[in-house]
């Protein structure tokens, strides 16, 4: 799995998918204030980085000895990577929406019936692994089996694994920032003195916009 680590940050970072602005912090949907993201919605427009990524998640599955029997994608992010999975291991896919439509059929879960099956979530990226467990949920709720979630990449924080874990859903990534990092600096896409920067947010990622002057982070 250390090869899948480091080809998919390679593959990240070929397409430009991390970004590094640390004089003006992008802000995560929890107020978060972040120097470095990742914009996985760029792999479908670069084939050949994207046929990694999903070769990546069937080696993943392969190697953890996974076998669900249908793939399901989170609106919107997880959706083509887990339709492109679902074709190439021939299986069935559904989408997991992050809240009910208010017209039609008002499900959460499109594509087929999910009762006593076992479902594997795919996921592009995992920040706190909200939208995740609530779309486990529901995948439940339909009467689903759900153990493991799959993305492309997670920021690693304490709390997000946490809370997978109280969930009792394994979650597995193709790569890390870490594995990024390391790719980013051998690259020339980072400098160390980068590096070092994102390395102080991931330590403590509520605390850094204090220390770098942003204010209430």
């Amino acid at each position: 799995m250390t090869d899948i680590k480091a080809t998919v940050a390679r593959a990240l970072l070929e397409i430009g998918a991390v970004g590094f602005t640390p004089d003006a912090p992008i802000t995560f949907k929890s107020g978060l204030l972040s120097p470095v993201y990742v914009d996985n919605r760029r792999l479908p427009f670069h084939p050949t980085q994207w046929h990694q990524v999903i070769d990546g998640f069937a080696a993943l599955l392969a190697a953890n000895k996974i076998a669900d029997d249908i793939m399901a994608g989170i609106e919107t992010g997880g959706i083509p990577h887990s339709s492109a999975l679902a074709y190439a291991l021939h299986k069935p896919s559904v989408i997991v929406r992050k809240q009910a439509k208010d017209h039609g059929t008002r499900n959460r879960i499109e594509g087929g019936d999910v009762g006593g099956r076992h479902v594997l979530l795919i996921e592009d990226m995992i920040t706190m692994g909200g939208s995740s467990l609530s779309g486990a949920q529901a995948l439940r709720d339909a009467g689903a089996i759900v153990g493991h979630c799959c993305a492309v990449v997670t920021y690693g924080f304490a709390s997000a694994q946490a809370a997978f874990d109280e969930a009792g859903i394994h979650l597995h990534t193709l790569t890390d920032f870490p594995a990024i990092l390391q790719e980013a600096v051998a690259m020339g896409h980072f400098t160390t003195d980068d590096a070092d920067v994102v390395t102080d947010w991931l330590r403590d990622p509520h605390g850094w916009a204090g220390r770098r002057g942003f204010g209430k982070g």
